[in-house]
């Protein structure tokens, strides 16, 4: 046997006695940490097909009803329920913590700013959460919608700005936030800043209907 073996076989059994050592002396404790991690999966597991979703499923039946009353605009049954189906707000007071009641709470923003409730309107839509960019600048734009409704101007030119920078490949939608806040700073006196929202419509979406109109509104200001 050649020394390189003989030093190979040597260093070999020595990883195999530390091996034997270590289990020797941790051995139980591994096995109970496997069996916690083993059951807590299950215990996860169980809790998503038990509780987790169940709750889901009947907040999303919940849920059928009170958004035929919206889409019939019918917000007051739509908000409130017909006495046998739930409406928007007892869905997010029942099942809170679901996507449904979630989803809930934009509709019912949506609700309370058509009937012109607009601090309702941006206590709901306020806790509206979403990963959809789209449903995200449409939630800022009802809040400028609502703010600007409730005379808080700066937090309406805030939120105009945020819908009109959070989907930039929606031409559309961003050219249209975008101008609302011009249109709001120009009448708080801020001409500059609302030119520079205007400007902003012109470079970036001027085949918009707001591109093709926004010039009118800079020579307005003396194209600040």
């Amino acid at each position: 046997m050649s020394d390189k073996t003989k030093v190979q076989t040597s260093q070999e059994a020595d990883i195999q006695e530390k091996a034997i050592g270590f289990w020797e002396q941790n051995g139980k404790k591994v096995l109970i940490f496997a069996g916690i991690i083993v059951v807590g999966v299950i215990g996860y597991m169980g809790y998503r097909s038990y509780v987790v979703e169940p709750k889901e499923n009947k907040a999303q039946e919940a849920m059928f009803k009170a958004e035929e009353f919206f889409k019939n605009d019918s917000l007051n049954l739509a908000l409130n329920g017909d006495g046998m189906n739930a409406g928007f707000l007892k869905i997010i007071d029942r099942h809170s913590g679901t996507k449904a009641a979630n989803l809930a709470n934009y509709y019912a923003g949506v609700c309370y700013l058509k009937t012109g409730d607009f601090e309702n309107a941006i206590k709901y839509l306020s806790r509206f959460t979403t990963d959809s960019k789209l449903m995200l600048a449409r939630k800022h734009g009802l809040l400028g919608d609502a703010y600007s409704e409730a005379g808080k101007n700066e937090e309406a030119v805030a939120e105009y700005k945020k819908a009109g920078t959070t989907l930039e490949s929606d031409q559309y939608l961003s050219s249209e936030y975008l101008f609302r806040a011009g249109y709001l700073l120009e009448s708080l006196g801020k001409n500059k800043e609302a030119a520079e929202q205007y400007k902003i419509i012109k470079k970036k979406y001027p085949n918009t209907q707001r591109g093709y109109d926004v010039d009118k509104y800079l020579a307005r200001l003396g194209d600040i």
